[in-house]
């Protein structure tokens, strides 16, 4: 997942994250690190916080988009 690299992006620290998404520290910590994976029901959030498609946090381009419109 592209989770780090659009937090980055976005200028959004993990603990903004934990607290938007009701999660702890250490699952952000290991959502970014690549280590685990944000459940299902967290995607549509995550993704909204985060200003991208789920498709995006995944690293792919959505219907219709090129491989370079993801980044």
């Amino acid at each position: 997942m592209k989770i780090r690299e659009l937090m980055e992006l976005r200028g959004i620290q993990g603990v903004q994250v934990a607290a938007a998404l009701n999660v702890s520290n250490k699952a952000v910590s290991k959502w970014a690190n690549g280590q685990a994976n944000p459940s299902a029901d967290k995607l549509p959030a995550l993704a909204d916080l985060l200003g991208c498609t789920i498709d995006a946090l995944y690293g792919r381009a959505g219907p219709g988009h090129t491989e370079r419109d993801a980044s």
